[in-house]
């Protein structure tokens, strides 16, 4: 229990000594751990989609190894039953190639065709027999510059189109990269496909790219091996159709394939593609595969769709964590302000309870002072009273005189008081009679409340006896009551009568108690002697009061200057 209770007091000075920042750290901590989990999900979502895109590679390769497997099965069939032949004639090759029944089942090339190895001697006589055979424009093409031996033209091609009858006559030999291949298929004895061609089928150099796959045919039992080779049995591709035909595009979802030539050497990002298929929206995270057509190598390129830049999951752990990261701040801003508000709440009532007791201790002090000034008047009145009746109207009117200032110092709660309203409070009955006259002035000046209580009851005992004895008993009577500033902390009060009836010598050497009364309680209380004296002319008397600064008796002071 007791650990409990320090951490909660070591959380709340917490809360007390950062009121901003812990709201704010409580915030960006969560939102740290909230990105870290995004990270963490999208890094996830990275790795299955890099996954999911080697799938789709591995079919798309699979695919297209399928296809070129079973373009090479046909070719070694043809080639098996043409090895066979003395001559392969027209009629033959259309037969055996129709009984295969490719349509649907070769999508992406162009069929079957042959092309016979001919000596460049023998070259006419090829020509005219094709022509008598029924193709009466044969003509065998060789590229510019060819020099070789022997030509290798296309003879036959199914199925029979205006498309395929382009390449009728081509020498094919006659071409770098598919002369490569077919001394690679003659060698190898195995389907061998070349690099990236443009078809003569396309009727333009700058048609579609392509390739050819050559499976060589040898005749049976010759032994020189010059002589052995009798020409080719290959299959043209156009490759964007072998593309598409190789590929379910439903299987891509939105994925891009692109085929390109391996030549050795090459960086990919110089090669052009040969065949392409856009993804949906490019992203640039690709996946690279090599496959094999025919002994001839390609690279396979899978593009992946671009994807939103946040997962859907992504997304809500976001909203989420930023929904507990603003529910946090505002609870910890709440609780950062309510303990700042208990420490302002707390530190006032500390304020108040000392306060209060500072109020007891100064009631106490007051109280204890005026009893005594009470006592001190009950005893001097007893003492100089001749009846009872003088002696319960002397100690009213002195009673009074205590009232009248105390209820100026609770209008100015305890505490400064004016010279001028003391004086005025004093004199009010006196003041009302025209007949009599009375003067006062002086400058503002304030007084402590027991100073003020001090001059509240001599200015009483001179006015009584002015009005029992001396110039307010007479009408023609005059009371001057001037204050003004000493010193720095001292205020000179002073009390003139003129014109009352004149002093009988012997009041001069009676001690009244009045004067007694001043003498020595006021005197006492102000800290001061006081001057009285019984001139001819009037009682004349000197008060000094001390003027004490507000921070020598206040209890506490506002911030409007007032005492509280």
């Amino acid at each position: 229990m007791d650990k409990l209770l320090a951490q909660k007091k070591l959380t709340a000075r917490w809360y007390e000594r950062w009121p901003r920042g812990l709201p704010v750290g409580i915030f960006v901590l969560t939102m740290a751990v909230t990105v870290l989990s995004v990270f963490a999900i999208e890094r996830a979502e990275d790795q299955r989609q890099r996954a999911q895109m080697g799938q789709v590679a591995q079919e798309v390769a699979s695919g297209i190894e399928r296809r070129s497997n079973a373009n090479a099965a046909y070719l070694r069939s043809s080639a098996a039953l043409f090895a066979t032949q003395q001559m392969v004639e027209a009629p033959l090759f259309r037969t055996f190639v129709r009984q295969l029944h490719l349509d649907g089942r070769y999508v992406g090339s162009d069929g079957i065709g042959w092309a016979m190895k001919v000596r460049r001697a023998d070259v006419p006589t090829v020509e005219a027999i094709m022509r008598s055979g029924g193709l009466p424009d044969f003509t065998v093409r060789s590229a510019p510059g060819n020099t070789a031996a022997h030509v290798v033209p296309v003879m036959f091609i199914e199925p029979d189109s205006d498309r395929n009858r382009r390449a009728i006559g081509f020498d094919m030999f006659s071409e770098a990269s598919r002369r490569a291949a077919m001394v690679a298929a003659e060698r190898s004895g195995q389907p061998t496909a070349t690099g990236a061609v443009v078809l003569q089928q396309e009727g333009k150099a700058t048609g579609q790219p392509g390739f050819l796959v050559y499976m060589p045919v040898f005749a049976l039992g010759q032994s020189d091996p010059g002589t052995k080779l009798r020409g080719y049995v290959y299959s043209p591709f156009n490759a964007q159709r072998f593309l598409e035909a190789s590929i379910d595009e439903g299987r891509l979802q939105g994925a891009g394939v692109r085929l390109f030539d391996a030549i050795n050497g090459t960086p990919k990002s110089a090669m052009t593609p040969m065949a392409a298929i856009d993804p949906v929206e490019d992203s640039g995270r690709v996946v690279n595969r090599p496959i094999d057509i025919a002994g001839h190598g390609f690279l396979l390129e899978i593009e992946a769709p671009a994807t939103p830049m946040l997962s859907i999951m992504s997304v809500m752990t976001l909203l989420f964590g930023l929904l507990v990261a603003t529910l946090l701040l505002v609870l910890a801003r709440l609780l950062t302000q309510q303990a700042v508000e208990d420490r302002i709440a707390l530190a006032w009532f500390e304020q108040q309870s000392s306060i209060r007791n500072s109020l007891t201790r100064e009631l106490n002090h007051r109280v204890k002072n005026t009893l005594a000034n009470v006592l001190s008047i009950i005893s001097l009145t007893r003492r100089r009273a001749t009846s009872l009746g003088d002696f319960a109207d002397s100690l009213e009117g002195r009673i009074r005189a205590l009232s009248a200032t105390h209820d100026l110092l609770t209008q100015s709660d305890w505490g400064t008081t004016p010279v001028a309203m003391v004086v005025q409070a004093e004199l009010a009955p006196y003041a009302q009679d025209v007949q009599r006259h009375l003067e006062m002035g002086g400058p503002d000046v304030e007084l402590a409340p027991n100073d003020a209580l001090s001059l509240g009851l001599a200015v009483h005992e001179l006015a009584t006896n002015a009005a029992k004895y001396g110039a307010l008993s007479v009408e023609s009577g005059r009371v001057s009551i001037r204050w003004e500033m000493a010193g720095e902390d001292v205020a000179r009060i002073d009390w003139i009568e003129r014109g009352g009836p004149p002093i009988d010598p012997e009041m001069r050497r009676k001690r009244g108690f009045g004067t007694e009364l001043i003498e020595k309680i006021v005197a006492h209380e102000l800290r001061n002697p006081v001057e009285l004296r019984f001139e001819p002319e009037g009682v004349r008397c000197t008060l000094l009061i001390p003027v004490r600064r507000r921070g020598d008796f206040a209890i506490r002071q506002g911030r409007s200057g007032k005492i509280g």
